[in-house]
Parts: C-alpha cells; sequence; structure tokens
C-alpha cells in the first residue's frame, strides 16, 4: 500500500516551551516564542505580537447612508477612506467598542447593532480578531471625541459607492475590504439583516439627443 503523502496530514498544534515579552507598548505587546515540533521534537522562536481586538463599522444613517471616514495612517504616510473602527478595550465587549468606536469617530449613534463577520487580520504572528457590525438606522446625537492624535473627516455616500470605492482603490485597508466581504456574502445568503438594508438606487439614465 502506498504512503500517504506527508503534506495530507492535518498539522498539529505546537506546544509552547516558553515567552518573553520583548516590549510592551500601547498598541501591543511583542512576545518572543519558543514552540516544539510536534514531528521532530525541534524548538524554534516565533516573533508574537499580543494586539486587543479590533472591531469595524458598516454604518447605515436613518437615511440610508454609508458613513465613511477619512484619515492620514502613519504606517503608510497616506491619508485613508475607511469605515469607523477601533481598538476593543480591556474588559469590553466587541459589540460595545463598535457602538463606542462609532460614537467617537462620527457622532453617530447606531439604532441597531448586528454583528456580521470575524476574521483573524494575520495568524502568522497576530494574536487578535476583527470583529465587523452591521450598524443600522445610525443618527447624529452622540458626541465626536478622537483620540487627541486623530484627525478625522465625515462622509456620507450612496451604500452602492463601497464597492466602488475598492474597486477604485480608494479603500485599500485589508480588513474593511473583508468587512465588505461580510455584508455581500450576508446578502448573497440573504440573511434576516440584508432585508434591513436601503434598496439599491437605480442608476440614473444616460444623456441622449
Amino acid at each position: 500500500m502506498e504512503k500517504p503523502d506527508r503534506h495530507t496530514t492535518r498539522p498539529q498544534p505546537w506546544p509552547q516551551v516558553s515567552a518573553q515579552t520583548v516590549a510592551a507598548y500601547s498598541l501591543f505587546e511583542l512576545q518572543l516564542v519558543a514552540r516544539r515540533s510536534p514531528t521532530n521534537q525541534g524548538e524554534h522562536s516565533f516573533l508574537r505580537l499580543i494586539a486587543p481586538d479590533w472591531v469595524n463599522v458598516v454604518a447605515i444613517t436613518a437615511e440610508g447612508r454609508l458613513i465613511l471616514v477619512e484619515q492620514y495612517r502613519h504606517g503608510t504616510n497616506r491619508v485613508t477612506t475607511e469605515i469607523p473602527g477601533g481598538a476593543v478595550d480591556e474588559g469590553e465587549r466587541p459589540a460595545v467598542a463598535a457602538a463606542r468606536e462609532l460614537e467617537e469617530e462620527t457622532g453617530f449613534c447606531a439604532g441597531e447593532l448586528i454583528l456580521i463577520g470575524e476574521v483573524h487580520p494575520n495568524p502568522a504572528f497576530l494574536s487578535n480578531s476583527c470583529w465587523t457590525f452591521l450598524a443600522l438606522n445610525c443618527r447624529p446625537t452622540g458626541t465626536i471625541r478622537p483620540d487627541t492624535s486623530e484627525e478625522i473627516t465625515v462622509h456620507l455616500v450612496e451604500p452602492e459607492a463601497f464597492t466602488r470605492l475598492i474597486d477604485q482603490r480608494v479603500i485599500e485597508h485589508a480588513l474593511v475590504v473583508a468587512a465588505h466581504d461580510h455584508l455581500q456574502r450576508g446578502i448573497r445568503r440573504r440573511e434576516w439583516w440584508a432585508d434591513l438594508l436601503p434598496a439599491p438606487q437605480p442608476d440614473e439614465p444616460s444623456g441622449g439627443g
């Protein structure tokens, strides 16, 4: 009988031998982790970033507009267009963080908040999850309270612009693209919340002579 290829067996967890904090910052903790291979018992070292969970909010106003934010991002040295979002505080539930970040960044409060997806931003070295929420019937009844290091401009656009801005590479944030995917998959699956979304606007007729 032919032996199975070694790559067809399911990978097993690697037991942790030790973990050492190399540096700790406000955004993450850098760990040097030693783990043992379950296959050959060899020990290997890996860098791991311990980060808080993050939230993204696909927010729709009571009038059916999508809320976007623009801000300067120091990682890419560029002004980016995104949806509201941020980090989950210690001991905070993701839904609470989503509502808080939405209000702090835009001044809008959600009438209804629905979890529509979760991803691991980069399992290779990041420890956290990113939760995507759909916020419906948002109204500008809150108070904008951005961090002192944030300068944010709020834009209200038609929901159909979400896909177009990604196609045009105006929106390039990977986690925002993932949030868009959560939204579209839910619509295709006809999730119960899809019926609560505003109806797509018909294309305007082109002029003719």
